[in-house]
This record gives structure tokens, C-alpha cells and sequence, in this order.
């Protein structure tokens, strides 16, 4: 596994460069966040290349990183389209200001694919594991799917919330059982794989649901968004005390 994953992190890392150089051009590193889940498709891709012969069970992890990645990228992509660089961002290169635009290489995209590859562990397992289907696999793929369709309802509820630009908050739908339905159901796309790669005997492979996990509740997440909403929505106070932060749970209201 170790010739295979030095492989994956090396054509992350290229991958990172491309992007890298593209944000010289364009003068804005929004396009990292476009690039986070493209990360997995190219470790994906290099692991079914890698492989003497693929089986359907491959072939089905595959797909469903596949469509993962494609939703969304074309999601992030379209919410920060003719967007000036993200707050986070602007933060950071003011940081690294001066040259943050040659920093950047590693403190923005290097970074990015560094985290990708420790959390395309389960997959990389799960690819070198020539065994046929299990039932622990069958339960990972449906909590896979469930997590991407999960995920994407939240966002498409979101983004129509979001187009009435109000100053209201957010309560409606999946949005009314959890503040962050959309985070909770890329938390399932995650212990879904992990949960595929189980039979592959590589015990170490739950560093990435647990590091996903930390990132979308304390990171890069769930906690980082609502340090600055609740100034923005006079409502949000309200809502944090009624609400489940994370996992889907009745209104108090």
C-alpha cells in the first residue's frame, strides 16, 4: 500500500501545482475550494490505473466518488463564480502578505493536497482489497449515496433560501433538525468509505473519517461558519439554542 499511496500523493500534489498556477493568473485561490473534492478523483483514478484488474466492487467505489466530486465541485464552483476571494482567504494572504501569491503554493494548495491524501486512506485500501463484495460493503455504498443525496438536498434548500435575500435565518427543511445538514451529510459520504474499507484489514484508515469529522465541525466547518454569522442574522441566537449544531435532531421550537 505504501508505493501506492506515495503514487496517489504525488499526483495530488501535481494536481495542487496546476492549480496553483492557474491562481496566478486569475489573482484569487477560490479555486482550491473547487479543487477539494477533484483531489479524490484523481486518487481514485490513479489507484484504478494502478490495479492488475478492477472488479464491479471497485468499479462502484469509483462511481460513487465519482459523482461525489462532480456535485460537488459544480456546487462550490457556481456559489463562488465572478466572486471576489473568500473571506478565509483574504485573511490568510493578508497574513502572508508580502508574496502570499508565491506562499500560497504551500500554505494553500500543498496544504490541500496533503489533507486529501490523508483522507483518501480507506479508498486507497479499499481499492488494493481484491476481495469480492461484503455486506459491510453493501452498507457503506448506501450510506455513501444517502450522504451525497442528503447533502445536496440541504444545498439546493440553501441556495433557494439564499437567492430571496433576506435577513432572515435559515430554519426551513433539513435546515429546521440541523444548523449544518449539508456537513453532516458529507460526515456520512466519509464513514461510508471508511466503513468499505474495513474488510481490507488496514485498521489505520479511520484517521480519515475522524480527521473529516474535526475539520467540518471544528476547522474548517460548522464552527469557523457560525463565529461570523451570528453577527450577520440578527436570528441566529435564537436558532443556535433550539437547533441541533450537527446531527439531525427535533426543533426545541
Amino acid at each position: 500500500m505504501i508505493d501506492l499511496y506515495i503514487l496517489v500523493l504525488c499526483n495530488l500534489l501535481t494536481f495542487a501545482l496546476i492549480g496553483w498556477i492557474l491562481s496566478l493568473f486569475t489573482k484569487n485561490v477560490n479555486l482550491v475550494d473547487s479543487m477539494w473534492s477533484l483531489f479524490f478523483v484523481v486518487a481514485s483514478i490513479t489507484c484504478l490505473v494502478s490495479l492488475d484488474t478492477s472488479s464491479s466492487r471497485h468499479l462502484a467505489i469509483a462511481t460513487m466518488v465519482f459523482i461525489w466530486a462532480i456535485r460537488l465541485t459544480t456546487h462550490l464552483t457556481q456559489r463562488n463564480w465572478g466572486k471576489p476571494e473568500d473571506s478565509r482567504y483574504q485573511v490568510i494572504r493578508k497574513n502572508n502578505e508580502p508574496y502570499f501569491k508565491y506562499k500560497s503554493i504551500y500554505i494553500i494548495f500543498g496544504l490541500q493536497a496533503i489533507w486529501a491524501a490523508i483522507i483518501s486512506a480507506p479508498l486507497i485500501a479499499s481499492f488494493i482489497d481484491v476481495r469480492p463484495y461484503s455486506f459491510l460493503d453493501k452498507i457503506g455504498l448506501l450510506i455513501v449515496l444517502f450522504g451525497i443525496i442528503y447533502e445536496t438536498i440541504a444545498d439546493k434548500q440553501l441556495k433557494k433560501f439564499l437567492s430571496k435575500k433576506s435577513n432572515k435565518v435559515m430554519d426551513q427543511g433539513l435546515w429546521h433538525y440541523s444548523r449544518h445538514p449539508n456537513y453532516f451529510g458529507e460526515f456520512l459520504v466519509w464513514w461510508g468509505f471508511y466503513l468499505i474499507s474495513i474488510g481490507s484489514g488496514y485498521w489505520f484508515t479511520i484517521i480519515s473519517p475522524i480527521l473529516m469529522s474535526i475539520l467540518l465541525l471544528k476547522v474548517s466547518g460548522a464552527e469557523l461558519l457560525e463565529s461570523t454569522i451570528v453577527n450577520r442574522r440578527p436570528g441566529y441566537k435564537n436558532y443556535i439554542k433550539n437547533t441541533s449544531a450537527f446531527f439531525p435532531w427535533p426543533s426545541k421550537k
